[in-house]
């Protein structure tokens, strides 16, 4: 019920930040100059990029002489468990990301069968920062260069029994990642790769480390988009995972997902979500819907 509460002041906030911007849109900050979509969307941990990968973008639609920001809320619905979470990034100067995501991991009737209880949920608290360190998504049209940015996400989770019991070796822990992009205008096509160095457990939400290994991995994530109109793109993605837990097996995610801009200032993402075993639970595959808001 909290989740659901807070979740429609989230959604009653991106409404209302949207409505603003639209108002103040001539503002000197609030210069709304990158291309559609150029922004990307809210990934599952707050940043900027595609559903499940990050991207080298910076959230917001201002250029190098303003600002902007977006709310989000995003739920992936797979067989045995759901996901929700619901957040809010700024971007400075098309320079500096700053994010904040609060995610729910709910286990459902699944959690009953491990043990914890009917809709026994993981809260798990994802503070961002990235900076863009050179390359221009747009402007760089006549080069190979992609935009290039460092960033770094910061997770809290609140079930450190849990997360001990299973065998994680702590609730909170830092991933660092560096994310390449290249925008192929003429082509309509978007090309991402970022190495992440992590030792997260289903990206957090079972800790940190295990009794396997509690060293940082290098991992992949990849996506390919193709813009079929300037509204509307669609395309995949595909996230490696370290495998640090000996009670359940990690595997790889993947998804294809079509995102529509219906303006600057509202998008929605819709995808087919395929996340493995999870948990001792196999074949975790389902849909991911999201919603975004800002300027």
């Amino acid at each position: 019920m909290k989740v659901f509460r807070f979740a429609c002041i989230v959604a009653l906030a991106a409404l209302s930040l949207a409505l603003a911007a639209k108002a103040h849109a001539q503002a000197m900050l609030l210069d709304s100059g990158k291309l559609l979509l150029t922004q990307g969307i809210s990934t599952i941990e707050g940043a900027s990029g595609g559903g499940l990968a990050s991207w080298a973008t910076i959230s917001g639609y201002e250029t190098g002489d303003g600002i902007g920001a977006n709310a989000h809320e995003t739920y992936v619905d797979v067989n045995n468990y759901t996901l929700q979470d619901f957040g809010a990034s700024v971007g400075l100067f098309n320079r500096v990301e700053l994010s904040y995501t609060r995610e729910a991991f709910d286990t459902g009737a699944t959690g009953a069968k491990l043990g914890l209880g009917r809709n026994f949920t993981f809260d798990q608290d994802v503070y961002g920062a990235k900076v863009r360190l050179i390359g221009d998504l747009v402007y760089d049209q006549d080069t190979l260069l992609p935009q290039i940015a460092a960033g770094v996400q910061y997770k809290v989770n609140d079930q450190v029994a849990i997360i001990h019991a299973v065998g994680g070796r702590s609730a909170q822990g830092a991933d660092y990642y560096v994310s390449a992009t290249k925008l192929f205008l003429a082509q309509s096509v978007v090309v991402d790769t970022t190495l992440r160095l992590t030792k997260a457990n289903q990206t957090g939400l079972l800790g940190f480390g295990g009794d396997k290994t509690n060293a940082y991995a290098p991992e992949f994530e990849g996506s390919v988009g193709y813009l079929l109109t300037r509204h509307l793109v669609v395309g995949g993605e595909y996230r490696t995972k370290p495998d640090n837990l000996s009670f359940a097996k990690e595997d790889d995610w993947w998804d294809l997902f079509a995102a529509y801009a219906i303006d600057k200032h509202l998008s929605v993402t819709a995808a087919y979500t395929n996340l493995g075993d999870i948990a001792t639970f196999k074949n975790q595959n389902g849909f991911l819907a999201s919603l975004q808001a800002g300027f």
